[in-house]
């Protein structure tokens, strides 16, 4: 009896060292998958703050909670059930799905850039115009993150492609909680930030008081500053989607064009080379990115006539 017990208990230690490596490597995958996927954190992270501009203080932090929340249910109840079945059974769907994702990002940030140059602004409440709705904002920016957060999924899915099926199913699980934690964390910081000045600025030291009202006057340039980084990372992170997308597709002209002025740039620049063909890759993947957001800017504008004629010719025929 009691040689059968130790048998049992040498079992389960066997079976705890195995699920505590197992453990191990979970963690290991995942620090390495959200490592790759920076690039889009920090992008979402910028994007994000734009949608709370022109709300009152008390709602800020409630809306960016939905928003999280909204998140969440993006990378693990859609996304990630998805990306894992058409890894499994249909992995060449992937690459078109995720460049369509990357054409509305374009689609996003270019119409950004016309609204800001033709002098169309859409409810900030700077103005004396009406506050955002917020519903209206939460949808925008979940609908937004849905395609950021793709690609932040794909991305992770690519380092743990040798991984087993359950295997690949928590990791990816682990890199989409502690992604959005860490994004909607940074963010609630950020858009807090000048409520956080004023407490400051009532202490009694004069340097923490000098250092709070520095943050209230510099938070609303900082806010306009993300603004301008989001519509840039929009822009930047749907062309590279597409160009690397037309590039496995076969299409290497474009991807192969701006891989050379890369490599051209790196070369040029000696110790600097890497940052600066960054920068050229960078440049070229947000012209890439105006450039076809523009012209969905365009055919969405036609789309949009045509449908309003339509329906002026049919009130006119009653």
């Amino acid at each position: 009896m009691s040689g059968g017990l130790v048998a049992l208990l040498d079992d389960v230690a066997v079976l705890a060292r195995a699920a505590a490596a197992s453990v191990d490597d979970v963690g290991a995958a995942a620090a390495r998958a959200s490592v790759k996927a920076a690039g889009v954190v920090v992008d979402d992270t910028a994007v994000t703050p734009q949608y709370v501009r022109g709300l009152t203080a008390d709602r800020e932090l409630p809306i960016v909670r939905r928003i999280a929340l909204g998140s969440l249910r993006n990378k693990l109840l859609l996304i990630l059930p998805a990306v894992l079945l058409l890894s499994q059974f249909l992995p060449f769907l992937l690459t078109p799905l995720l460049m369509l994702g990357g054409a509305y990002l374009c689609f996003e940030g270019a119409e950004k850039v016309w609204a800001k140059l033709s002098g169309h602004h859409h409810g900030h409440g700077t103005d004396g115009t009406a506050l955002p709705d917020e519903k209206t904002v939460v949808s925008g920016a979940v609908r937004t993150d849905f395609i950021l957060s793709a690609e932040i999924m794909v991305i992770a899915l690519n380092e743990v492609t040798d991984e087993p099926f359950l295997s690949r199913a928590v990791i990816l699980a682990v890199v989409g909680i502690l992604i959005t934690v860490l994004v909607y964390g940074v963010v609630g910081l950020i858009v807090k930030m000048d409520d956080i000045g004023l407490r400051l600025a009532a202490r009694p030291s004069p340097g923490v008081a000098r250092f709070g009202r520095g943050l209230v006057v510099g938070m609303p340039k900082l806010l306009t500053f993300l603004t301008v980084v989001g519509t840039a990372a929009m822009l930047w992170v749907g062309g590279h989607i597409l160009l690397v997308g037309s590039d496995e597709l076969g299409l290497h002209a474009l991807y192969g064009a701006v891989h050379h002025l890369e490599e051209a740039a790196h070369e040029a620049a000696g110790a600097v080379g890497g940052l600066v063909g960054w920068l050229v890759n960078t440049l070229a993947s947000a012209v890439v990115g105006l450039v076809v957001g523009a012209l969905v800017v365009v055919l969405v504008s036609l789309l949009h006539r045509l449908r309003a004629g339509r329906s002026a010719q049919a009130g006119a025929g009653h």
